[in-house]
């Protein structure tokens, strides 16, 4: 979420820096040793490149990839909340050699060519592939526009830790709306929209009685796909996204004790990288791609409470919530068997962990008042029941370019701001807007500015 955001609106809110990026515990030769990301980078970090790579070399790479990295960010970042810009003006404001690798050709063939370490280079990767099913190679390059989307955030790439939780964010959204005069209906069940050019007529319930209300725009949060059904069209299950994530939320009673000797306190303060070797990556893609549920589970852990423990209440300050994010498992592995498959899942996820660790995370599970371990998964189509996220995609769908293609129509307003349906009073201000992925509030800001700017 931009800053200038968060500002506008006067949201009451704190976003906390993590103190580590990320830890990547490895294993070679019977040594197990861990690949530490300070932020900012001081001397930690050369020291743990070398203490896995032997040389300064891919320190050195490393160091100038994300130089090139940040050179895209400051070009782009500053114009996600402005109109649309074309491809061709922001392309003239980066180095050629950086938007080529960034930009132009697969994001694989940039790291396998710049970086030649398997577990420095997978580190990189991760980034393209959250949500996201593809190989690193692929010509689509969805994981391109994934890797830049990670990257991008307010000119930085830094992913911060909202104090209170997620929570706190769609708290302190609420009270601006209502203090700007919105009111907020919980409950609504949308069942159709009636639209042309002039305006929209919304049916929806509340579990009891019939609603119908009219209004010169509608801005929808839901994905494109549900949006297309709502507003009349047929149902097209061959263009439903797909999403590709295992999801585990555990509660510990302690954290556990890490093989390569590090502190917890720190390898899992930033982001926890698991069978994320680049090969491992690319392994498990051709595994989920011929329908396996990946041998060995790729996937990174981040323990928020360790930056902000206020999120579990007067819980004991040993107790942490860890939450697992895997990649390469898309809803097509769990069509079949969904429970079975997501148990194998789980046990190959928490292996990946149990192999770098000294206490097997099992033994530092948190019970329920039932004796029961605290721990819970969601596959793709857990969240699309629960969310009505079509296909379970956390993003809405593929991730598009935050800019406009050089031939787009940008006539009217929506078209401008990257919100437009085919229907002019209907805008997405969403996930599903183009510059929308992940949690930002880049679509309903610019949804609400196109609005403003067809008054």
């Amino acid at each position: 979420m931009p800053q200038q955001l968060v500002t506008d609106l006067g949201l009451d809110l704190r976003l906390a820096s993590r103190s580590v990026a990320s830890y990547t515990p490895w294993i070679r030769d019977g040594r197990a040793g861990g690949l530490l990301v300070e932020r900012p980078e001081r001397g930690e970090t050369g020291d743990s490149f070398r203490a896995l790579t032997g040389g300064d070399e891919e320190y050195d790479a490393w160091q100038r990839f994300y130089a090139d990295v940040a050179g895209l960010a400051e070009v782009v970042a500053p114009t996600l909340l402005d109109p649309l810009p074309t491809e061709r003006t922001l392309r003239d404001a980066v180095d050629p050699q950086v938007w080529r690798d960034l930009v132009t050709r697969p994001i694989g063939e940039t790291i396998e060519e710049r970086f030649s370490d398997d577990t420095v280079r997978g580190v990189v990767a991760t980034d393209a592939l959250i949500g996201t099913f593809a190989s690193l190679r692929d010509p689509s390059l969805v994981q391109n526009r994934c890797f830049l989307y990670h990257l991008i955030g307010n000119g930085t790439g830094e992913w911060r830790v909202p104090v209170g939780g997620m929570g706190a964010v769609t708290d302190a959204l609420a009270r601006a709306a209502v203090s700007a005069g919105a009111e907020i209906v919980t409950g609504a069940g949308v069942s159709g929209i009636r639209a042309s050019d002039d305006g929209a007529e919304v049916n929806w319930h509340d579990g009891g009685q019939d609603h119908v209300v009219t209004a010169r725009h509608v801005l929808s949060n839901v994905a494109p796909w549900v949006l297309r059904i709502l507003l009349g069209e047929t149902e097209e299950p061959d263009s439903k996204p797909q999403g590709s994530q295992l999801k585990i939320n555990l509660l510990l009673d302690r954290l556990p004790r890490l093989k390569s000797g590090v502190e917890p306190e720190l390898a899992f303060a930033g982001t926890l990288h698991l069978a994320e070797d680049y090969s491992q990556l690319e392994a498990a893609y051709a595994d989920a791609a011929a329908g396996r549920v990946p041998s060995v589970m790729p996937g990174e852990i981040y323990c928020h409470t360790l930056t902000d423990h206020s999120i579990l209440g007067e819980a004991p300050p040993d107790m942490h919530t860890l939450t697992y994010f895997g990649v390469h498992t898309p809803a097509a592995l769990f069509e079949r068997d969904p429970e079975g498959a997501k148990q194998l899942a789980v046990e190959r996820a928490l292996a990946a962990l149990d192999e770098h660790l000294v206490d097997p995370i099992a033994s530092c599970l948190a019970t329920d008042a039932a004796g029961r371990p605290c721990l819970e998964a969601k596959i793709p189509q857990d969240i699309e029941r629960d969310l009505a996220m079509p296909g379970g995609h956390i993003f809405h769908g593929d991730l598009e370019w935050p800019w406009a293609p050089n031939r787009a129509r940008l006539d009217t307003p929506a078209q401008q701001w990257g919100v437009q349906t085919d229907v002019a009073s209907v805008l997405v201000c969403g996930s599903g807007a183009r510059r929308g992925g992940a949690v930002s509030g880049l679509g309903g800001h610019n949804a609400a500015q196109a609005v403003l700017a067809s008054r």
